[in-house]
């Protein structure tokens, strides 16, 4: 079977990599959405334990063109849909529509369902669908008049890890935190510290990495109810990432974060209990400016600052965006040996900062377009 795992833009890489590294075949790198590969439900499973960075993964059904709505009609009539949903499986559709011929994602859902209800008329002899099984979420994307139509095996999207149940200011979506601490150069042996933490999900993720604790071990996936898939060998493969997170539990961590805050910091120790990481990351409230070598960070061993700061949009205020960026500037200086990474909107960051950064990655935080910027 063919499956895409879907990640934002900026992540596609590291997506592909992620699932080399987990054995996955024919893994091939999207110019954009992801990346795709091949492999059966147990794999798929896996990959959605596993994944830190993908969105959510989808099982291919057919890809064909189609530039009238009669084709895409046919396409979708084509698909053995009965060797998938059962006959109550609840099936709706969702659209979308890129440079194409067939623009309208509403009339695209329409088509969609018309085409999979005859199929499945055809198929059970039935002539209404209750739809009060298991739930089998259809996506059809249309991308230059290129259909894919697939199933979504996730439920819930991938960033949905389960231990935040309260948000803050402005969340970091944790498949955009887990990107951030992969793309920093930081290794698990060494200190990591975000000197503004808010509600923790930096740290969580990083921490997670560090102790090889699978990101969905804790939560379901909408496959787990598909009777056609094999719930003993996904019990066994959820057993073996449970083994492999006791074990890593083992390990030392070095992961601190603060924020000017006091709830913030409140809502981050409960993220950090229900991650199952109590006692794991140190925690308080500090202004960055009393982020201090030898207090806060070790004094005789370089680590890694990773900040999402506030910035002019989250802020509504440039001017205090401007004043961040100089106190992180400060920050790195008061700690030499540090790397300093920080994700910001700010387009003035690096002259507040008051040095250009070694490396950059562009990402987009929900509709903004930020810059992740490393400085050695």
């Amino acid at each position: 079977m063919k499956w895409i795992a879907s990640a934002a833009f900026g992540m596609e890489g590291m997506t592909g990599r992620d699932l080399k590294h987990l054995g996955m075949q024919n893994v091939r790198v999207m110019d954009v959405g992801g990346a795709m590969f091949e492999g059966d439900f147990a794999d798929a499973f896996r990959a959605s334990l596993w994944l830190r960075t993908c969105d959510r993964i989808l099982l291919v059904m057919a890809q064909f063109e189609a530039r009238t709505y009669e084709e895409l009609f046919q396409g979708v009539k084509a698909v053995e849909w009965e060797k998938l949903l059962p006959a109550d499986a609840a099936f709706p559709i969702r659209a979308k529509c890129v440079k194409s011929q067939l623009m309208s994602p509403s009339d695209v859902q329409k088509i969609a369902k018309r085409a999979m209800v005859e199929r499945m008329k055809s198929a059970y002899g039935a002539d209404w669908f209750s739809e009060t099984g298991a739930l089998f979420q259809v996506d059809v994307s249309i991308r230059g008049d290129l259909v894919t139509v697939a199933v979504d095996a996730s439920g819930e999207p991938l960033s949905k890890r389960g231990y935040r149940t309260w948000n803050g200011e402005a969340p970091l979506r944790e498949t955009l935190a887990a990107a951030l601490v992969l793309q920093s150069g930081w290794h698990p042996w060494q200190p990591l510290y975000d000197p503004c933490c808010g509600t923790g999900t930096i740290l969580i993720e990083a921490a997670f990495i560090a102790l090889n604790r699978a990101p969905g071990l804790t939560r379901k996936f909408a496959m787990e109810a598909w009777p056609c898939a094999p719930h003993e060998a996904m019990e066994a493969i959820r057993a073996e990432a449970r083994k492999k997170f006791e074990e890593g539990s083992r390990r030392a961590l070095n992961v601190a974060g603060s924020d000017i805050n006091p709830e913030a910091i409140e809502l981050a120790q409960r993220h950090v209990k229900q991650a199952g990481l109590a006692g794991r990351i140190a925690l308080s409230v500090k202004d960055m400016r009393d982020v201090t070598p030898g207090t806060d960070v070790p004094a005789d061993e370089a680590g890694v600052f990773i900040a999402n700061p506030p910035y002019g949009e989250r802020l509504d205020n440039a001017r205090a965006a401007h004043a961040v960026a100089r106190q992180l500037g400060a920050l790195q200086k008061r700690c030499p040996g540090w790397k300093l990474c920080a994700f910001s909107a700010d387009m003035g960051f690096e002259k507040e900062y008051g040095r250009r950064a070694t490396r950059r990655r562009r990402y987009y935080n929900g509709r903004i377009e930020c810059e992740y910027r490393i400085f050695e």
